[in-house]
């Protein structure tokens, strides 16, 4: 798997698990919204400083950002629709 893939679907992932909209990601790590969108496709080649900002917003190493999947595992799908809190 190509290594912005694997950056993008971990991010997506972690972004997911906490319930946090791609907005609030893009806005809490000073990273505009439809690059953050980009990297979460593997289409944006996100520096080390950029991921450094997305893993301290996420409360992981930027380690887990190239974790690779097992390979049965499903890539994650998005947050439920509607508005989300404001956290």
């Amino acid at each position: 798997m190509r290594g912005r893939k694997l950056v993008g679907i971990n991010v997506k992932r972690l972004r997911v698990e906490r319930d946090i909209s791609q907005e609030r990601l893009a806005f809490d790590s000073g990273v505009d919204r439809s690059y953050l969108g980009g990297v979460e496709r593997g289409e944006e080649n996100p520096t080390i400083d950029i991921l450094d900002r997305l893993a301290a917003t996420l409360s992981v190493h930027v380690s887990e950002l190239v974790k690779a999947m097992p390979a049965n595992a499903k890539p994650p799908s998005g947050l439920k629709p509607g508005r989300k809190s404001s956290r």
